[in-house]
């Protein structure tokens, strides 16, 4: 069995995400999720999706990039 990274809980069904860099062991996708998904800079929440970016910052959506000063980025093209 292996601990998931974030909750600590030993299972018999953990799976691995791997990144360039480095490789997690985690027990759900919830867990998953929490550990590595950015956080939005303007409502702090976790970007789950795409999210979209200006300047090398990543945001949850326009409306949160464009209240954080990037204006160029917009709702819809």
């Amino acid at each position: 069995m292996a601990k998931c990274e974030s909750c600590g809980n030993d299972y018999d069904k953990t799976f691995e995400i791997r990144t360039s860099t480095q490789t997690y062991v985690f027990d759900c996708f919830e867990c998953a999720i929490n550990f590595l998904a950015p956080v939005c800079p303007h409502c702090d929440c976790k970007i789950i999706g795409h999210g979209v970016e200006e300047n090398g910052r990543v945001y949850c959506c326009a409306h949160c990039a464009n209240h954080s000063g990037a204006p160029l980025v917009k709702e819809r093209a």
